[in-house]
Order: structure tokens, then C-alpha cells, then sequence
């Protein structure tokens, strides 16, 4: 082919159903077997897919499909992956790694990644932290309209940053302490934004995500909603299908 094959991941068997999916540029999903696996593909229309946010949604959705249709276990590529021959992949992914992807498979069967990310409003938790903090608020106040001296604006600017760094490590803490003990494996990612404090996926059995999701009702409850809280509770195991362990 011209352009090539488009990749979306792997899947453990080389006997696949038709899937009847459509990936990116409209594509028909195809599988194809290399030794005892299935890749995931469609035919590229494109030498070079650029990172857009439709073009990254379409990749993921491809893999959620699958999901959908009962491939529970997925290996998820990277995105942007276009190979001209099917040689090429086995000569430099089947072969080299070959066990370490039925290692991969084994640990996700019967598993599944979802995701939280927590957010807040800092305006609002500094309003609430100085409602709270009778200390600091009246030393604050004690400033207020009256000439200052550097040492004096550092200090009070230093005390107040760090309770507010106390104050956004006791939600991620008690998030932690709520959530970790549902998961076999967990990721701590970089937040995005800087109204973002915490960004995670967690590695849980298939079927306890119902109690999971009730863990999250009642942390966002806890919080009394002040947090908005984004729960991605189906999505492809990103986090724990590396290659290099």
C-alpha cells in the first residue's frame, strides 16, 4: 500500500471476529496475525497523522470499540504508528518482545485501567483556607494597610503557599487512602492545568468497577462538590501496557 498500514494495538489471539469498527480517515478496522498475536489496523491515508484531538479521540475510540465487542485484554500503541510491511513488525516488535508481551497479557486479563483526575478552584480553597485558619488570617489582617518590608511579604506569601500545599495534599491524600486499596497497580501521572492536582489511573479488576465508581460518589460527597472530579471509568490500559517495565 501506498501509505501503509495505520496501528492501534494488539490483541491476544490471531483469531479475530469481523468487527465491523471504522478508524481513522474512515477506514475500516482490519486485523492482522503475526505469530500468535493480532494487530489491530487500518489502511493509512496519510505518510504522517498529526497529534489534533480528533485524530488522538479516534485512535482511542478504535480501542474502546474493540473493548466494547468483548477484547477485553488490548495492548494499546502509541499513537501515530504507520508501517509499510508487516516484516518490519515482526522483526522488531514480535521478536525482541515477544515475552514480554504474553507478560503484559497476563497481568491485564481480567483487568482494566480507569482514570482519575482531580481539579479545583484556588481563589476558592485560598477564601476557604483563610475561613479556616484563624492563625493566618489574623496575620494577614494584622498586615493589611500598613507598610510592608520584603521580608515581611515573603513570609507572609511563604506561610500561606504552603498551607495551601498542605491543603491540596490532603485531598490527594485522602483520595489515596480511599482508592488505592481497590487497585492492583497504580500510575501518578503530571497534571495538565494549573487547576489540576492530581491525575491517576488505577489497574482494577473488571468487575469491581461498580464499587469503585461508589468510592468516587462518595469522595466527591465528602468534598461537598468543591472538587470537579473527572472519572474515566473505560478506556484502554495506556499506563500499564509498557513494553519497558
Amino acid at each position: 500500500m501506498e501509505n501503509g498500514f495505520y496501528l492501534y494495538g494488539i490483541l491476544p489471539t490471531n483469531q479475530v471476529r469481523p468487527l465491523g469498527l471504522s478508524g481513522l480517515d474512515q477506514q475500516p478496522i482490519q486485523t492482522h496475525p503475526v505469530n500468535e498475536f493480532s494487530f489491530l489496523y487500518s489502511a493509512a491515508q496519510q505518510d504522517r497523522y498529526l497529534a489534533s484531538r480528533r485524530n488522538l479521540l479516534g485512535h482511542e475510540q478504535v480501542l474502546e470499540l474493540v473493548m466494547q465487542h468483548g477484547y477485553r485484554s488490548i495492548l494499546p500503541l502509541q499513537f501515530g504508528l504507520v508501517i509499510q510491511d508487516w516484516e518490519t513488525v515482526e522483526t522488531q516488535l514480535i521478536v525482541p518482545y515477544q515475552e514480554r508481551l504474553k507478560q503484559l497479557f497476563h497481568k491485564l486479563e481480567g483487568k482494566r485501567e480507569v482514570g482519575v483526575k482531580i481539579f479545583w478552584e484556588e481563589p476558592e480553597e485560598l477564601n476557604r483556607l483563610m475561613i479556616e485558619n484563624q492563625e493566618l488570617r489574623e496575620k494577614r489582617d494584622r498586615l493589611e494597610g500598613k507598610p510592608l518590608s520584603m521580608d515581611e511579604v515573603i513570609q507572609i506569601g511563604q506561610e500561606i503557599e504552603q498551607a495551601m500545599q498542605d491543603r491540596q495534599q490532603g485531598i490527594i491524600e485522602k483520595f489515596q487512602h480511599t482508592l488505592n486499596p481497590l487497585a492492583e497497580e497504580i500510575v501518578e501521572n503530571e497534571t495538565l492545568t494549573n487547576t489540576m492536582i492530581y491525575n491517576a489511573a488505577y489497574l482494577i479488576p473488571w468487575d469491581t468497577e461498580p464499587k469503585f465508581s461508589d468510592k468516587i460518589e462518595e469522595l466527591d460527597h465528602y468534598f461537598k462538590n468543591r472538587l470537579r472530579i473527572r472519572y474515566n471509568n473505560f478506556t484502554a490500559p495506556f499506563n500499564f501496557a509498557q513494553l519497558n517495565p
